[in-house]
């Protein structure tokens, strides 16, 4: 059994733990002498206005339960390291970058990690009968009780609570006791008869196969993956999670775990145990540390077993707003524009794992109002809107897209989402409801906006229909963002730069950046993604195009004169505004010769 950690997957070696007294310049906190409180310190550096103090403290007495810098960060007033600043000149302690420091093992196992979140701390040295201890919340109450959980002598520095909450999440690795249920597994005797037992939804919480499986599972939601994959290879499990779009390793495990833990999760899924040779599709409601997730779970039978897919939903993410997925100003006015039109089709395409479904939860956020009679037909409902109807697709008791967009048009509804349109009946049926007047949206597999229109009318919808219906087709991609907290500046190489002058980009005011790796990050340099769309409205001149049965380039010609920018050219734009590199459009984006 082999457990990687994210700084190993990233070929980096992590930091040494070391405190390190962030200087406050002369400028801002030194000039206040100790003794005053959080607001008075802030007003006194010039951090914050007299008004937004007070607006703060008003909030608090509502008894919101908010501290004070936690109400002036979520307003924007000031950043969470300001405050955390402010809070160690006040006590007179270090400030702590959790970015770059890198807590060691041996001061994380002396506290657990309930206390940790509860007292918001996370020990980073142990030297002789000293730990050295970062708190959001300094205080002597807080240094007995963490003097008095941890049993040796503490001394405290300072760090933004949100960097205290990720370094708890990268200290205490939900997979790190993993090793002692594998050699509990390894140590029955594995015969059909107990992998049947452990898979049962009777097998006892704590049977080792059933730990590892949750292990996994919260693991993956710390580390913000979008999937996890299951993989035997000869003699070992190999288990990866996807997190921004890239795999990484993660775990190994022995071979002999294999069919027990695909049986475990075909449990949960409510899938055939039995059933080896044929894939399997299934889903999990869950829970993961209080927080609800929806699991898409999909079986396949490869060379030395079966493989497993897990789709992660995190369904108390907020939902997107249309300005921050990563369209540019101009199309977002103009996206926002036609989805208020009173009837027509927007499609969304792209590949799998692109961001379709969140660009459509986004749009339907937009258009959302007491007004209008929402409905959406999914496979499988990923977010819930608590004002909009939404019917999950169920194949095994008839309901299939094309039968529930027809029950879907007998609702009286105003806006209609199809999830994907999958086959020619789905396409004709909404196709149909676009044309007497409802507005639909939905989504389709395609490379760019005019190949997803030539894919409607590959499927048999006839040209006219599709030209009198389509009112817009955006095509998309995901490109991971630039890590915020470790940012730097570097000199591309000549086939970055190269790739910047081919798709018409320019380079960034100030020089090309990069993410130079720390903790937050995994030492990968990137942290979340960022959409890059291509919008191509069907104008006038198009919808005569596609009557008249024009190629593939001659409609893109005249979308490009029309003003469409593509996907590459966005993609420079975002280079361009230093929210990602050259080599990750490279990857993720460039098409030679479009």
């Amino acid at each position: 059994m082999r457990l990687r950690n994210r700084a190993e997957q990233a070929g980096t070696e992590p930091r040494a733990a070391v405190l390190l007294p962030e200087p406050i310049r002369p400028t801002d906190l030194s000039i206040v002498n100790g003794g005053r409180r959080l607001g008075e310190l802030l007003l006194y550096a010039g951090l914050v206005q007299h008004a937004q103090v007070l607006a703060a403290l008003s909030a608090a007495q509502r008894g919101t339960g908010k501290r004070l810098g936690q109400l002036l960060v979520e307003s924007g007033a000031v950043s969470d390291r300001d405050i955390a600043r402010a809070v160690a000149h006040q006590h007179g302690l270090p400030v702590v970058d959790l970015r770059q420091v890198v807590p060691e093992e041996s001061a994380v196992a002396l506290l657990d990690e309930a206390s940790a979140r509860e007292l918001l701390a996370i020990p980073v040295t142990l030297q002789d009968a000293e730990v050295a201890v970062v708190v959001a919340l300094p205080s002597e109450a807080v240094r007995q009780a963490l003097a008095q959980a941890i049993g040796r002598a503490v001394t405290l520095g300072v760090a933004p609570e949100s960097e205290i909450m990720r370094a708890i999440g990268n200290g205490y690795r939900a997979l790190t006791g993993v090793d002692v249920h594998v050699k509990a597994f390894e140590a029955r005797e594995i015969g059909r008869r107990d992998v049947a037992r452990a898979a049962s939804p009777a097998a006892h919480e704590d049977a080792p196969v059933v730990q590892v499986v949750q292990m996994i599972l919260t693991q993956a939601l710390r580390d913000r993956a979008s999937d996890v994959h299951i993989e035997p290879q000869s003699e070992r499990i190999r288990v990866r999670f996807r997190i921004d779009g890239a795999l990484h390793d993660m775990l190994d495990l022995p071979g002999s775990m294999g069919s027990a833990l695909v049986s475990r999760i075909k449990i949960l899924g409510g899938m055939n145990i039995v059933e080896r040779r044929r894939p399997q599709d299934g889903q999990i409601s869950t829970e993961v540390e209080g927080v609800a997730v929806d699991i898409r779970v999909s079986t396949t039978a490869v060379v030395g077993g079966e493989k497993v897919v897990m789709r992660l939903l995190d369904k108390s993410r907020p939902l997107y707003e249309l300005a921050t997925l990563g369209m540019s100003p101009q199309m977002t006015d103009r996206y926002s524009a036609l989805l208020r039109a009173p009837y027509g089709m927007v499609i969304c395409a792209g590949p799998t794992g692109s961001g379709k479904t969140t660009t459509l939860y986004g749009s339907l956020n937009e258009i959302n109002s007491p007004e209008r009679n929402i409905m959406t037909i999914e496979d499988p409902v990923e977010y819930t809107f608590p004002s909009i109807n939404q019917i999950q697709i169920n194949e095994a008791a008839g309901l299939t897209f094309a039968d529930g967009l027809r029950s879907i048009l007998r609702q009286d509804p105003d806006v209609i989402l199809v999830g994907e349109i999958r086959d020619v009946e789905t396409a004709r049926i909404a196709v149909q409801s676009a044309l007497t007047g409802h507005f639909v949206l939905s989504s389709l597999h395609a490379t760019d906006a005019v190949s997803a229109l030539h894919r409607l009318l590959d499927m048999g919808i006839e040209n006219f229909l599709v030209a009198s219906s389509v009112t817009a087709m955006v095509a998309q991609r995901l490109v991971r963002r630039i890590c915020r907290h470790c940012t730097e500046h570097y000199q591309p190489s000549q086939q970055e730069l190269a790739l910047i002058a081919a798709i018409g980009g320019r380079p960034p005011q100030g020089g090309f950046v990069r993410g130079a790796g720390c903790n937050f990050c995994a030492h990968t340099g990137f942290l979340d993604r960022v959409g890059v769309y291509e919008m191509m409205p069907v104008s006038e001149a198009i919808r005569a195009q596609i009557l008249a049965s024009a190629g593939h380039d001659e409609i893109r010609q005249t979308a490009r004169r029309e003003g469409m920018r593509t996907l590459q050219e966005e993609a420079a734009r975002l280079v361009s505004d230093g929210v990602t590199t050259p080599a990750e459009i490279l990857r993720s984006i460039y098409v030679p010769g479009s």
